[in-house]
């Protein structure tokens, strides 16, 4: 059944309700901030990297209640924060600044947000460009009592004024919290209506239920499918792509849920990296590492695992760890339901085996150890050229299941960055299995791993540096788990 069009989007901005016609839905939120006069959120580098154009939206966290989330406004289309409350560092004043006038009176210290004020007084404010995202993240921070440094470690300053910033986080750390801010957020709804929405030529669809979604594949086969749009948003912020028809996922129930048993745990493809981080922290320890080192905060709490998968970026970060834990993808389509191996996803480069009209649904990862296993050792690592928020060189990650012998039973070794592909060392895993778990074998693999991949050399690294990582960091795998 074919929606009706609507040609108004509406949401609100510091409290404003805002409703716009004939806008792109693949606009990105900072370049309509920007537009509409509210340039207090900056632009820096476009991609989500500096956080320079970091806002707060408020949505449901990993416990289902409201929370304010700090996010890349320049990764975001405008179509995906319909019907949300966005923040801007304008709009969290006592007093709020006329996005469209000059102030002839400043804003006085106690009209200040206290993370504001904590900036000041720190003198965390240099050339104060980045200083508005900083702001953001803090705030974010401020109402789940996580104020640090790690809330802030999706924002870059140019200006290397991190001690003074430091400070700041430190003294809103054990603030007490009662203000307006936080009655907005308590009530707050975080449900997110069916919407369908047209302007520029093009179109944005966000079902709630995966029929729906599967029919408007059907209407619109060349629609293209967008969950967090963190990698999608590089796309519409850096290339200005066209994107006649977008479909959202970030709205269906079926793909947001969460559940484990003792066998088995299911995570759906539209939820957020940020929420894993949170549910299933201890779980899988290489999981847990990997999300760690994906990206800054302000992207996790989009990301999903189901985007990472479905872009099937060869460096992607995920795919190696679930490669190693034998993940299953659960994928829906118009004739049927069907289960694929993770491995058997993958096809060549930006190429899955996703049918047309397919969609990822979950992802399921199993818990038991091989048959006979007393031991799993696992981990994962990621080498970057810088620690959080940026593309791997090399992501691995390996699990080892050993007996009371300490002999192999099995052994998976994924790798991203090496190939077309995500891809297993299957030449390798298949020496290990029936060795023991020893130094000598590691040095007997060496050479079987050495020869596993043929990379590319591209401008983070060539490909002998990446053949030798591919050796090494298995090595470094065995010294911290003899």
């Amino acid at each position: 059944m074919t929606q009706q069009l609507d040609i108004q989007l509406s949401f609100t901005i510091n409290g404003e309700p805002v409703s716009v016609k004939n806008f792109s839905p693949a606009m990105t939120l900072l370049e309509y901030l920007r537009l509409s006069g509210r340039s207090g959120t900056k632009e820096g580098c476009g991609d989500g990297d500096c956080g320079a154009c970091t806002v707060a939206l408020i949505g449901a966290g990993a416990n289902g209640q409201p929370h304010y989330q700090a996010v890349n406004s320049c990764l975001i289309p405008l179509g995906a924060v319909a019907g949300r409350q966005v923040l801007t560092a304008d709009g969290i004043t006592q007093c709020q600044i006329p996005k469209d006038a000059f102030v002839k009176e400043p804003v006085t210290a106690d009209q200040l947000h206290p993370v504001q004020s904590a900036m000041v007084e720190t003198g965390g404010s240099q050339c104060g460009y980045c200083t508005p995202g900083f702001i953001m993240s803090l705030f974010a921070a401020y109402y789940d009592g996580t104020p640090d440094d790690l809330s802030v470690e999706g924002n870059l300053c140019r200006c290397t004024g991190y001690i003074p910033i430091r400070r700041a986080a430190q003294m809103v750390a054990d603030a007490t919290i009662q203000d307006q801010f936080l009655e907005q957020l308590v009530s707050a709804s975080t449900t997110l209506v069916p919407l369908a929405y047209t302007g520029h030529d093009e179109q944005f669809y966000r079902p709630t239920q995966l029929s729906e979604v599967l029919d408007l594949l059907q209407q619109h086969p060349a629609a293209t499918l967008v969950a967090g749009a963190t990698d999608l948003g590089l796309e519409m912020s850096w290339h200005r792509q066209h994107y006649p028809t977008l479909i959202s996922l970030e709205a269906v129930g079926e793909l947001k849920q969460i559940q484990q048993t003792d066998e088995l745990v299911e995570i759906g493809a539209a939820v957020p990296l940020s929420h894993i981080e949170t549910t299933l922290h201890g779980v899988f320890p290489s999981l847990d590492e990997m999300i760690h080192w994906f990206a800054a905060r302000q992207v996790r709490n989009r990301a999903t695992l189901g985007g990472n998968i479905g872009t099937a970026s060869p460096i992607g970060d995920l795919p190696p760890v679930l490669l190693s834990l034998d993940a299953m993808l659960k994928l829906a389509g118009p004739g049927g339901d069907r289960t694929l191996p993770l491995a058997n996803f993958f096809t060549g480069y930006r190429q899955t085996e996703l049918q047309p009209g397919e969609v990822i649904v979950s992802v399921q990862i199993p818990k038991a150890l091989t048959p006979g296993a007393t031991r799993r050792l696992a981990q994962s690592y990621k080498i970057g050229k810088r620690g959080t928020d940026d593309i791997s060189i090399v992501a691995a990650a390996f699990v080892v299941d050993v007996d009371w012998a300490n002999q192999i039973l099995d052994a998976r070794l994924g790798y991203g960055g090496v190939a077309a592909t995500p891809a297993r060392a299957i030449a390798a895993e298949s020496f290990l299995i029936g060795k023991p778990w020893t130094a000598d074998t590691v040095q007997a693999v060496k050479p079987i791993l050495q020869d596993a991949f043929t990379p590319l050399t591209d401008l983070r690294g060539s490909a002998e540096y990446r053949k030798r990582l591919v050796v090494n960091l298995f090595e470094k795998f065995s010294v911290e788990f003899p």
